[in-house]
């Protein structure tokens, strides 16, 4: 994956019928994330994080605007001082750019959401 600084990237899934909750990463690999999006039900709530060798100070926000069996759809807004996640209903989460990388090279997905489509503009 090559995302640069100014990128969008568009995820389109469903979260599974059971899901206690699911992750986004983006970053340079799986041991340093610029960005960790991670919902959890059970909790209502979304923690923001990010990750390199360890573990930041978690964003919480209680804006969770979807459930387990939702269709979703992620647009996640990568600029050099932070990232704007927008959620389903429109909402706009922020969280710093705190490793202050302008490219980005790795994504994954964990959890209960199953990607129908993702894309990059």
């Amino acid at each position: 994956m090559g995302m640069k600084s100014g990128a969008t990237l568009k995820i389109k899934g469903k979260i599974t019928n059971d899901a206690d909750g699911f992750e986004i990463n983006l970053g340079q690999r799986a041991e340093k994330l610029n960005l960790h999006f991670n919902p959890r039900f059970k909790e209502s709530t979304i923690v923001c994080n990010s990750f390199d060798g360890c573990w930041g100070q978690e964003q919480r926000s209680n804006h969770l605007c979807f459930r387990p069996g939702s269709d979703v759809k992620f647009i996640m807004t990568f600029e050099k001082d932070q990232f704007k996640v927008t959620l389903p209903d429109g909402h706009v989460l922020t969280f710093p750019n705190r490793l202050g990388h302008c490219h980005l090279s790795y994504l994954s997905v964990k959890g209960g959401f199953q990607i129908s489509s993702f894309k990059f503009d």
